[in-house]
């Protein structure tokens, strides 16, 4: 339906400078973009503009600027760092003779490219069909279209209602898909919540590090490049935290400056695991010029997700970039470890990562021993259906001693049923 740029195509980027600091985006950022989906960068187009321009968004003159260098260097797209109107995209391809694809466009594409599961395949392609339907006209300009009313209605204006259809049908089949391995998720979530194992949840912006890290801890072999959006369908592993004992650690997608809306809403079904986290491990790239901003990004699509009131440990990562870097603990004035620095690369830090884990992840643990009569064999079975039990004896008087481990929200329920039962029966 849609000449779509393929990888490997020559490009000329136009970026445009906005003193409006939500409009405003990075060049840097936007050449690993580029390069990422696998497109030859052969010039770029810079401009200053304090508003969008209607026709062109850049100005008319940066408009035959930006034309005449797709003749120099025989460019065959041209790809913007902004978002742009249907009709901006079409004029300026009008102009430019050339396909047009903006930065949102540009992002759904680098995602198809890398989903990999059936429920990756699946988001991407239904944010790719709502970016699509608002830009559907482009797509029927070899049929002729008249003005609308009776016995003016050409093939394409029929052709198009047919379209707009299929793709509302299609995008309906998709949601119903989407909610059926929703459910599967959420069994598996379940299946963990019944066994009590806690979940911790890798977050960042994209290429700071995470499935560099995820491997170095799991051995997993997770796909880890020096690129943007290397990783896109989540991957869970098990691993072994002191004093904590068996914990889910969740990779995910990394985040970027003005996420596209639809991805993000595309992608909540795969982001619950991030907010339903215990714990989310923040991976910051310590060497990134811009990582202040970075780190609000992330933030800001955390908050968009209902995450952003979880629990985070901060991560440095990248530290055998800098002059002086050492790997080390920080702490808040209570002694609770905020932030670890280390390399994932190189293996720096890792062991004082698993300790800060362990400190942060135990104050959520409660040990206790317990000494149940006899007559007090329900509570003996609860504690097994919650699967705490670490230790179980009886002394001569056939009374049951337990050594139990057990979240604190768990062992809060408990007490909350009946404190005084629970009381007698703890230890000192």
């Amino acid at each position: 339906m849609f000449d779509r740029y393929q990888a490997g195509e020559q490009a000329i980027l136009v970026h445009v400078d906005f003193p409006d600091e939500n409009a405003r985006e990075d060049l840097q950022e936007f050449e690993m973009l580029v390069s990422s989906a696998g497109i030859e960068s052969l010039a770029v187009v810079t401009g200053k503009r304090d508003t969008p321009h209607p026709k062109y968004f850049v100005g008319s003159g940066k408009a035959e600027e930006i034309a005449e260098a797709v003749s120099l260097y025989q460019a065959n797209v041209v790809l913007f760092n902004h978002s742009l109107s249907p009709s901006q995209e079409k004029n300026i391809e009008a102009l430019c003779k050339c396909r047009v694809v903006d930065r949102t466009t540009l992002i759904l594409d680098i995602f198809a490219q890398r989903a990999r599961t059936h429920e990756g395949k699946l988001q991407v392609e239904l944010a790719q069909l709502k970016h699509i339907s608002t830009r559907l006209i482009r797509g029927w300009t070899h049929l002729e279209r008249q003005k609308g009313g009776i016995g003016l209605r050409g093939p394409g204006e029929t052709q198009l209602e047919t379209d707009r259809r299929l793709l509302r049908e299609r995008m309906t089949n998709i949601r119903k898909r989407l909610v059926k391995v929703e459910k599967q998720r959420q069994q598996g979530r379940r299946a963990r919540n019944r066994a009590e194992i806690p979940t911790i949840s890798l977050v960042g912006y994209t290429n700071a590090g995470k499935s560099t890290l995820f491997n170095r801890i799991t051995q997993a072999g997770v796909y880890a490049a020096d690129q943007l959006f290397a990783t896109l369908d989540p991957t869970l592993r098990k691993i072994d935290v002191e004093d904590v004992g068996r914990v889910i650690l969740a990779d995910t997608v990394g985040f970027i400056r003005h996420l596209p809306h639809d991805l993000v809403a595309a992608f909540k079904a795969t982001l619950t695991e991030t907010r339903e986290a215990e714990l989310l491990l923040h991976v910051i790239d310590i060497a990134d010029e811009r990582r202040s901003e970075n780190i609000d990004q992330v933030q800001a699509v955390l908050d968009e997700i209902e995450a952003g009131e979880v629990p985070q440990l901060l991560i440095c990562n990248k530290i055998d970039m800098l002059e002086d870097g050492e790997p080390r603990i920080d702490r808040d004035e209570s002694g609770l470890p905020i932030r670890v620095w280390l390399s994932a690369q190189a293996g720096l830090g890792i062991d004082l990562m698993f300790k800060a884990l362990s400190e942060r992840m135990a104050r959520q643990i409660v040990k206790v021993s317990l000494k149940i009569p006899p007559s007090y064999g329900k509570l003996r079975g609860a504690l097994y259906e919650l699967n705490c039990i670490e230790q179980e004896e009886y002394d001569e008087q056939g009374n049951c001693l337990l050594a139990v481990k057990l979240p604190v929200q768990q062992w809060n329920k408990l007490r909350k049923q009946d404190e005084a039962y629970i009381e007698r029966f703890i230890e000192s």
